[in-house]
């Protein structure tokens, strides 16, 4: 009984890093896909001075999650690593080539074009890749014998590529609500008016996947429409609507921080409707939290580490924000 009250601890804990990361790294990806529609250099270096404190600190979730799917639930990450290879290869040189950008754009005058376009394109295929994932795993994963058997391109679908647009467009929304929150002048106007497609692009494809997602399997759409669960699948339409009209009266009113929160509450609700689909599997279709997880023994041991690490790590990255909290100051930044 331990180990299943673990194992669902656990699973709750490796979706608490993914959902951080999401909402963190979303909007300084979303910066990066929205670098080539700036006006000019000075635009482009305020847009990465917001995110210049915390940029590389938001993806310590990513690692805490990928690091702890492996620790907790080895067979899990033995499923899915081959399942979807290639994408997560591409985000994460998606993420090093964004990152060697970020560095290298301020020490060079010459070859700055071409790193802030390799910080534009890191971002927008790390991005997408992140949602092809996703789509891929929701779709499903096929296990025989408790290993991976599909083939090479089955995270290659219409669906998956449907959820990669959508992330990344997502991904567009809360950069350009974040920007409008940091900035000042000429460049938070253009961001805010930037915000708009991305919201209605984002609740688009929301739509879309979410129509799409119960008819993927009869598990998905018994999850959605039988009871208990259709009571909580009643509830979120209702809240995806508040956030949304919150999202938009926001930016009609030219507010700054409530789109933005509204943005990232999208995002958490989405978050919570895959979960509502996912539970109690962990690689869908087959495979469930119990049967993916460790030994007892190395989940209490992990657990141990991360009651200690993890206040830690979000005392440091609450102080950051604070400590760096207002408007970007254009003559101060990164060099």
């Amino acid at each position: 009984m331990v180990g299943l009250e673990l194992s669902f601890v656990w699973a709750g804990i490796i979706a608490f890093f993914v959902l951080v990361y999401v909402i963190l790294d979303g909007f300084d990806l979303g910066i990066g896909i929205l670098f080539p529609l700036t006006k000019n250099e000075e635009e482009r270096s305020v847009m990465m001075n917001s995110i210049s404190p915390v940029w590389d600190g938001n993806e310590t979730w990513l690692v805490l999650g990928g690091g702890g799917l492996f620790a907790v639930f080895p067979l899990a990450y033995s499923i899915v690593m081959p399942a979807l290879y290639m994408p997560i290869i591409l985000m994460l040189l998606g993420l090093v080539f964004r990152g060697v950008a970020f560095e290298f754009r301020w020490r060079t005058e010459r070859w700055k074009p071409l790193w802030d376009m390799g910080f534009f394109g890191g971002s927008l295929t790390a991005a997408l890749c992140q949602g092809i994932a996703l789509g891929a795993l929701v779709q499903g994963v096929e296990v025989e014998n408790r290993a991976y058997a599909g083939g090479w391109w089955d995270w290659l679908t219409p669906f998956s590529i449907l959820c990669g647009v959508a992330v990344t467009i997502g991904y567009a929304m809360l950069g350009a609500t974040w920007l409008n929150l940091k900035l000042e002048g000429r460049i938070q106007r253009h961001m805010r008016s930037l915000a708009w497609p991305a919201a209605i692009g984002t609740v688009i494809c929301m739509g879309l996947v979410s129509l799409w997602t119960p008819f993927l399997d009869a598990v998905y759409f018994s999850r959605w429409f039988a009871w208990p669960t259709a009571a909580f699948s009643a509830i979120v339409p209702l809240l995806v609507l508040a956030a949304i009209a919150g999202l938009f009266f926001g930016l009609r009113r030219e507010r700054e921080i409530g789109p933005f929160l509204c943005a990232q509450a999208l995002f958490v609700l989405s978050f919570i409707g895959i979960g509502v689909s996912f539970y109690p599997h962990i690689v869908p279709p087959s495979l469930t939290i119990v049967e993916a997880a460790a030994p007892d023994e190395s989940l209490w041991f992990a657990l141990v580490g991360t009651v200690v690490l993890v206040p830690m790590i979000l005392i440091y990255t609450a102080y950051a924000y604070w400590v760096f909290r207002g408007k970007v100051n254009p003559e101060e930044g990164y060099h």
